[in-house]
């Protein structure tokens, strides 16, 4: 004490002029457990700092303090304090402190950070990576699908990776029940489900939907990424000491479903049954646990193992949540998706999700399940509770798709058959097409830079849309084009398509399949969609009328 008081002495005028008797009086008198000439020198701007120093290195050795710490001489200078030699029962240091709060001294602030120039670095960094994204002007036409306008009117491109698989959004039963609910009920849907925006269009859907998967019960959200984010949140937080297995290459809305439930996650790689096996034997048996995977891997097109991965959890206590968003609509006898391929399978998945976005041509999204998890998912989950419910027309219309596809198979079929030539039809020229056995055909480029310069060459010099797809949607080194060909893409569109790939290809010397084969992918046709589609009896005459107007086939009513 006697060696911190001398040393204080040095610095301080206030501790300089006050005995010794006071100081230690003051040292020994203690509130909440501080003395308190510690309190007073925390008071002080220039003791503060050196107790604050002091407390953190007080085991190790110092630097003399004036070597550290600026005179008083400078220190009354810039705070205004010229005489120090009255006393004063208030430190010289304090009272600086006081009269720079009043405005007397005024420092110089700090620039406020730099908004907007971080806003540019960001974008910089993904213009010079050539990830940088710009949406390309396509007005996809109701009566010309799957041809759209560009910024001109007058102009047409080919739309080659649009979503709305079947061409559903453009089928005329379709447009018709929305027109007819848009007239009877009007545009909006006047709030939340839990005010105002419930209603028969809801209800009706949302019955058909679990009708459809074998469900008690189905919800219906704003979009499948908010089905999907709602539900593992809200699960994976209320399943005490919850923990989610989630295939490596899931979709960013499970991603962020599971971040936002804060559940332990443990990754399994890709479609690996054993590596997800090894891991649900690594967790205690007892805790609450969700194996999250897709059917139809979008960006792949390759298909989940859905029944192993079911037998597993089943073995070890899991409950399944399958994405089936590129799948619903497109497999199974009613469009249940890829588990309705499989007779039982559907009921022993726990939690089934689909879009109405893509083989409905519609929007929205839902899931579907036993009634007591729809009811806890309803009732807990912010992403459904606190944002507007979908208008009644667009429920009407997805309802009205859903059941044309539970008994049309005409959409399905001419979708296969397209899908068929298209691969037989590039991969005679060697482009590379990842194989799969499923309508996805994710063209292999392996740089973000030449992936878009392909897509823009497409676009502006053969009129043809097909978007390149970078980083971070998939790894860098196996950026791509993503093709969907639709039901209403004829022979002819299939070689005018062909040739501005095989053109392109050859102009900037792009790998084809050899390259991409003596890596190590798997590049080729897959399964033919043709010889399963005859397998499944759904061609018949169509070999011999390929090209079939959609927007113009007969509605098979709900309820014939």
């Amino acid at each position: 004490m006697e060696a911190m008081l001398s040393q204080a002495k040095q610095l301080c005028p206030f501790i300089k002029r006050s005995s010794t008797a006071t100081l230690r009086q003051l040292s020994t008198g203690r509130r909440n457990g501080q003395s308190l000439l510690t309190r007073a020198g925390y008071n002080c701007p220039i003791m503060r700092k050196a107790l604050v120093k002091q407390q953190r290195h007080y085991v190790a050795p110092t630097k003399p303090v004036h070597a550290r710490v600026p005179t008083l001489d400078q220190v009354h200078l810039r705070a205004g304090v010229v005489d120090t030699s009255k006393g004063s029962e208030l430190c010289p240091h304090a009272q600086a402190a006081m009269a720079a709060s009043r405005g007397e001294h005024k420092t110089e602030l700090s620039p406020a950070f730099p908004y907007e120039g971080f806003y540019g670095d960001i974008l910089q960094k993904k213009k010079d990576d050539k990830s940088y994204r710009i949406f390309n002007n396509v007005n996809r036409l109701a009566k010309e699908f799957p041809l759209a306008h560009p910024r001109d009117p007058t102009k047409r491109i080919n739309v080659w990776c649009s979503n709305d698989y079947l061409g559903m959004g453009k089928h005329k039963e379709v447009v018709k029940s929305m027109h007819d609910s848009i007239d009877t009920y009007g545009a909006g849907a006047g709030g939340t489900r839990n005010i105002a925006g419930h209603n028969m269009s809801a209800e009706r859907l949302e019955r058909s939907l679990a009708q459809l998967h074998h469900k008690e019960a189905a919800l219906v959200f704003s979009s499948c990424f908010v089905a999907n984010d709602a539900c593992l949140s809200t699960l994976g937080s209320k399943l005490p000491n919850c923990v989610i297995f989630s295939d490596e290459s899931n979709h960013a809305s499970m991603i962020q479903g599971i971040r936002n439930s804060r559940a332990e996650k443990i990754l399994f790689k890709h479609n690996d049954i054993q590596d997800l096996e090894r891991k649900l034997q690594s967790v205690d048996p007892s805790r609450p646990k969700i194996i999250a995977f897709e059917s139809v891997y979008s960006m792949h097109g390759d298909v989940g193992p859905i029944s192993q991965i079911c037998d597993l959890a089943e073995k070890y206590g899991a409950i399944t949540f399958l994405d089936e968003v590129h799948a619903v609509g497109m497999y199974g006898k009613h469009g249940g998706g890829v588990a309705e391929e499989t007779a039982g399978l559907m009921e022993r998945v726990d939690i089934i999700t689909g879009t109405l976005a893509k083989a409905y041509g519609c929007v929205g999204g839902y899931i579907a399940a036993s009634a007591k998890c729809v009811d806890t998912v309803r009732s807990l989950a912010p992403g459904f509770i606190f944002t507007t419910s979908l208008p009644p027309h667009l429920m009407t219309g997805a309802l009205t798709a859903v059941e044309h596809l539970k008994q049309s198979q005409y959409e399905r079929a001419a979708q296969r058959l397209a899908v068929s030539r298209t691969k037989a039809a590039l991969t005679s020229i060697g482009i590379p097409i990842l194989a799969n056995n499923t309508h996805i055909l994710p063209v292999m480029v392996g740089s973000a830079e030449k992936a878009k310069l392909a897509s823009d060459e497409l676009f502006t010099k053969h009129n043809i849309y097909v978007q390149s797809i970078n980083y971070p949607t998939v790894p860098v080194g196996t950026e791509r084009l993503r093709i969907t060909p639709g039901p209403a893409h004829s022979p002819i569109m299939i070689e005018q398509l062909k040739e501005a790939i095989d053109s392109i290809w050859t102009e900037h010397n792009l790998p084809r399949i050899d390259a991409w084969s003596a890596r190590g992918v798997n590049v080729g046709l897959g399964v033919k969609m043709d010889s399963v589609t005859n397998e499944r009896g759904f061609v018949g005459a169509m070999h011999q009328a390929p090209v079939i107007d959609v927007a113009h086939q007969p509605l098979i009513s709900a309820s014939a």
